[in-house]
């Protein structure tokens, strides 16, 4: 049997993949970039920085694709992300969510290695205060 795109893109939801749905519910690239920023004003401040950074390495790693159904792809799933994002101002009422299994298992090796790298960049940036209270002058030792 062969594999076609639209077969592919469908695997990847949880419903079959309905090209005028999915259209309709997609913004342009500029106003979804635009409405993530402008989301991310209400996370703490570490998690602001690291989604800022990301997005915007991501949209201009992006910015030259030619493939539409990648397109579609890429802009569905971060319209996804920007629906999950907390919509009002309270910072700590967002906890992320957990990564779905059969997502991971879908994922390329380069995909896997950016994750792997992502989980670590978090790790600094989300240590917890009072690790660092039982070493002396309040930082770690080596």
């Amino acid at each position: 049997m062969q594999r076609t795109i639209p077969r592919l893109a469908e695997s990847i939801s949880r419903r079959p993949l309905n090209l005028r749905e999915a259209s309709a519910a997609l913004l342009p690239p500029l106003p979804l970039y635009r409405r993530i920023l402008r989301a991310h004003r209400s996370l703490p401040y570490e998690m602001r920085s690291l989604g800022d950074d990301y997005v915007k390495a991501e949209f201009r790693r992006h910015k030259s694709i030619d493939n539409k159904v990648h397109i579609i792809g890429f802009l569905s799933q971060w319209k996804m992300y920007l629906d999950e994002l907390p919509a009002e101002p309270d910072p700590q009422s967002f906890k992320g969510k957990k990564l779905d299994p059969t997502v991971v298992e879908k994922m390329s090796a380069e995909q896997l290695g950016q994750l792997y790298e992502l989980m670590h960049a978090t790790k600094d940036v989300w240590k917890n205060p009072s690790d660092n209270d039982n070493h002396p002058g309040g930082s770690e030792s080596l």
